[in-house]
């Protein structure tokens, strides 16, 4: 798949270094009206974050000031200073205190949420398990958990709903690499806890604090962060219970052997807060990647069949390894053409400056909140023609280059997302055994459906496909 982009944007060539400045000190970029409080700016993006955002965009540019009292925000959409801010000017960063905040509900102080040496540590030490090679030795549960799942699948469905059917299947193959186990019958409940705690998250982090979690009103919530608890804690529990030289080669093990080798760094809970991470984290981008791309096949049968095509011609009908993903070029592109489109995480966490900043020529002070909106960026006509259109000859070889840092779902910089190598293969092997077995069409008189903002990017609606099993 094409992942390289020249090293520097083209839109800007000749221009002078971002980091001149032009602009006196305590001004700001400019931006919609406040009023009062700029508080008016939480519900318009609590209600319709990309939507605001685009409209910002459009009228004030690619750096747009939103004061919110008592804080000033800073939305960075041009790419070359996204990569200024990431890269150049990462050691001057921490994630958005209340964005940590809540995500730590749930994850805990795993490597997403922690900042500074116990990041760095956490890092350094997970790292070996998500590199390319190391990815490599997943495949085979990645391709034992497909087999498994679409052994299940009709081999006919007006209104299959399939984005429910990747969902569980991304768990499947969460939980096989995490546990060496399936999530069999707590597919259903862990689904539904996923979304009900995304759901509750999201709506908490538009606001500086929460209600607690007793209060009445959030009862759903509550269910959702025990059945989540109870799944990672009964795996944990039941390795426990085995002699460590029957642990299975799978990540619950590699961070038990942490723990044993130094267990002050690496505690019990620290283990368990990791594995909650790589539940989460590990099957939601695959799931709704894949839930869009079926989309994309289905709205786009050309695609779809030169897709299968490459399928067919690369693996005559037997399962994929890890040696055939990089052959699967086309069914790269139009994975990578989805990733574009629709980014499963369409915003990265809002960042906060700990020292002044020079971005842009603008002079920022320090404690200033920057928002990073990845979908806006993929969406802009500047650095993709026609945006709105699916194209996955933007990422053939020999194509007119992308403006790096104008395409990046897994983010940049040091925080660039852990398992991303791992995320794509997966993606490429299900994907490649789907076309196998199955063509997808949109049901009759079916609209489009409507991307919506709950920490990932999901339909508004779940989505639901005429699925038709391949004669073989």
């Amino acid at each position: 798949m094409k992942t390289t982009t020249p090293p520097s944007c083209p839109f800007h060539a000749g221009a002078a270094s971002t980091a001149a400045v032009s602009h006196p000190p305590g001004t700001w970029p400019p931006g919609p009206p406040a009023g009062l409080t700029g508080w008016r700016f939480l519900l318009q993006m609590s209600s319709d974050l990309l939507g605001a955002w685009s409209g910002w965009q459009r009228d004030y540019g690619d750096l747009v000031h939103l004061p919110i009292w008592p804080e000033h925000q800073v939305i960075v959409s041009d790419p070359q200073l996204v990569r200024e801010l990431l890269v150049d000017h990462h050691d001057a960063l921490i994630r958005w205190e209340r964005g940590i905040a809540v995500f730590a509900q749930l994850h805990g102080h795993s490597t997403l949420t922690s900042e500074g040496a116990a990041w760095r540590t956490k890092r350094q030490a997970l790292q070996p398990a998500f590199t390319p090679k190391a990815v490599q030795a997943f495949v085979p549960a990645m391709a034992a958990a497909a087999d498994a799942a679409f052994a299940q699948w009709p081999t006919t469905d007006a209104a299959w709903p399939i984005e429910s059917a990747f969902t569980s299947l991304g768990m499947d193959v969460i939980m096989r690499m995490t546990f060496s186990s399936g999530i069999a019958a707590d597919a259903r409940a862990a689904e539904q806890a996923v979304h009900d705690v995304t759901v509750a998250g999201n709506a908490e982090l538009y606001w500086p604090a929460s209600w607690p979690d007793w209060m009445p009103w959030k009862r759903r919530k509550r269910r959702a962060l025990a059945t989540l608890n109870r799944l990672i804690d009964g795996q944990m529990q039941a390795r426990m219970r085995m002699a460590p030289s029957d642990w299975p080669q799978d990540l619950l093990t590699r961070l038990l052997v942490l723990h044993r080798e130094d267990p002050a760094a690496w505690p019990l809970e620290a283990v368990r807060d990791e594995c909650m991470t790589a539940f989460l984290a590990g099957h939601e981008t695959t799931a709704a990647t894949l839930t869009w791309w079926s989309w994309c096949m289905a709205a786009h049968p050309d695609a779809q069949a030169a897709a299968r095509a490459e399928v067919d011609a690369v693996l005559q009908g037997r399962a994929p390894t890890a040696a055939d993903l990089p052959a699967l070029d086309y069914l790269g592109r139009t994975l990578q053409e989805t990733l574009r489109l629709y980014p499963a995480v369409p915003a990265l966490l809002s960042r906060r400056a700990l020292r002044p900043i020079t971005l842009g020529g603008w002079q920022l002070p320090a404690r200033t909140i920057f928002a990073i909106p990845v979908h806006l960026m993929h969406h802009d006509a500047r650095w993709f023609p026609e945006p709105q259109a699916f194209r996955p000859e933007r990422f053939a070889h020999g194509a007119p280059p992308i403006p790096r840092g104008a395409f990046m779902p897994f983010g940049t910089g040091p925080r660039v997302c852990l398992g991303q190598h791992l995320a794509l293969a997966e993606m490429t092997l299900l994907a490649a055994m789907f076309l196998q077995r199955y063509t997808v069409e949109v049901p009759a008189g079916m609209a489009p459906p409507r991307p919506v903002f709950n920490i990932t990017l999901r339909p508004a609606t779940p989505l639901a496909l005429r699925l038709t099993a391949r004669t073989r």
